[in-house]
């Protein structure tokens, strides 16, 4: 199958819930609206992705006044290779701009402990809602749209809440409902696609979620609609493999080769675990994602 094909099997042409904004465009982080909280909120350590030490509310060095970052253009070569991996799936202009319309944390002490508190809250919040609106894009998930679409919405509605009571809310128990319906949905998508493709392994669904893989050398192997949620793939060579229909929520990409790997139609797959692996021109990437400029200096 081509990657035409492996998108008719799972693109849903008939969704009751086609009137939504299903592009995700809001999903993506906007930086140029955002007040830059990911350069202050979060903390890092001196490591392989971050050249310095940084506490939680403490504004990194490199950001200017204007929240835009100094060395934006070279961050790799000055050893913050983390931050061209982190994408808050549009958290940052939420919070920034709806959450506290448009008061920015320099106003006061007050405004921005609870900006930083709010913002990995909005992150968690809006990664769901990526999860949940690709969930509804699949034909194969059509007899669970009602719950999803119900799902989308109240996640969206949650988003909506004041600092105060985002802060007071209950994730891990709004993520178990939520995950519960992704997981139907990877049983009924993998489900499509074993059937589609006749030599699947065994006549079996593979399944190697949380499986230890580091470093495993598994070039060209055949993951056709296998079950890799949560896998451990870093610095697996993963090499002209098959991953289309695989479920891919979670999995830990970093320093993976996905040189040639076939990655077309696989599901719950974000930006940040494409950045963090390594490709090339011939990786084939979900029409939604966007290859990595670094990949272009991968030998």
């Amino acid at each position: 199958m081509d990657e035409k094909e492996v998108r008719s099997l799972f693109e849903n042409q008939d969704n009751p819930n086609s009137n939504r904004d299903i592009s995700r465009s809001n999903l993506h982080a906007d930086c140029v609206n955002c007040f830059g909280l990911c350069c202050v909120a979060l903390p890092f350590a001196a490591s392989a992705d971050f050249a310095i030490n940084k506490d939680s509310g403490k504004p990194c060095p490199n950001l200017q006044s204007d929240f835009r970052c100094g060395i934006h253009n070279n961050l790799r070569q000055q050893g913050f290779k983390g931050c061209t991996v982190f994408d808050c799936f549009g958290a940052g202009q939420k919070v920034s701009k709806v959450t506290f319309d448009g008061s920015d944390w320099r106003e006061g002490p007050e405004t921005a402990k609870k900006m930083f508190d709010v913002f990995p809250i909005m992150q968690q919040l809006h990664e769901m809602l990526w999860y949940l609106t690709e969930a509804l894009t699949l034909k194969a998930t059509r007899t669970i749209h009602k719950e999803l679409g119900f799902m989308l919405d109240e996640t969206e509605r949650l988003t909506q809440l004041s600092p105060n009571s985002l802060m007071e809310l209950d994730v891990p128990s709004h993520r178990a409902q939520v995950n519960a319906l992704l997981l139907r949905t990877s049983e009924l998508v993998r489900t499509v696609s074993h059937r589609q493709h006749k030599g699947a392994k065994n006549g079996k669904k593979v399944d190697r979620s949380r499986a230890n893989l580091m470093g495993a050398n598994l070039r060209g192997a055949d993951f056709k609609g296998a079950n890799l949620r949560g896998a451990y793939l870093i610095a697996a060579d993963l090499r002209d493999a098959d991953l289309r229909a695989a479920d891919l929520i979670g999995a830990d990409f970093r320093d993976a080769d996905l040189r040639g790997a076939d990655l077309t139609g696989s599901i719950f797959l974000t930006q940040v675990q494409i950045n963090s692996a390594k490709g090339d021109s011939r990786t084939k990437l979900p029409h939604l994602l966007s290859r990595p400029a670094h990949w272009s200096d991968v030998e």
